[in-house]
């Protein structure tokens, strides 16, 4: 684990000055859980994932990649990124979850890390908001970085 906070300099919240780093393809890998329940993933089967505000799934999608292309915008510190790639996955994994999968893609001088995660964050509330008429028993989490690539090393999460 790295010793030294990079978005503090002297006491003071910095952007980290990538200017002198060279321009790779980064890739990174997020992962989420939203628990519904099962009465309403139940719901969700039975409708085709579709509810009174839409395709459920289909918006959280659109919505997380907006989100992730927007994560400048929304952490202080983060560099404004064009993406190259950015992919949402949304599947039910057991009678009660859904579980989103965002990779973003990038070439450039800093990684993709923080768009993943805002990708399935931002994903992730819009099932909540589509589904909370059924219920606010909806819980959201973990949500984590499951691996990047490029730059100066790679990560994948331990299983």
């Amino acid at each position: 684990m790295k010793s030294d906070f990079t978005h503090i300099e002297a006491g003071n919240p910095t952007m980290v000055d990538v200017s002198d780093k060279e321009i790779t393809k980064r890739v990174a890998v997020a992962e989420g859980y939203v628990v519904l329940g099962e009465k309403i993933m139940q719901q969700l089967h039975e409708n085709g994932f579709s509810g009174k505000k839409g395709p459920i799934d289909q918006t959280a999608i659109v919505a997380g990649i907006m989100g992730a292309k927007r994560t400048s915008e929304l952490i202080p510190m983060c560099h404004p990124l064009a993406l190259d790639n950015c992919k949402i996955t949304i599947e039910a994994v057991d009678s009660e979850r859904l579980k989103i999968i965002c990779t973003a893609t990038c070439t450039g001088k800093t990684g993709v890390e923080m768009e993943a995660l805002t990708g399935v964050s931002v994903a992730a509330l819009t099932i909540y908001d589509m589904c909370k008429a059924l219920s606010h028993d909806i819980e959201i989490g973990p949500i984590y970085l499951a691996s990047k690539s490029g730059g100066k090393s790679n990560y994948v999460k331990a299983k």
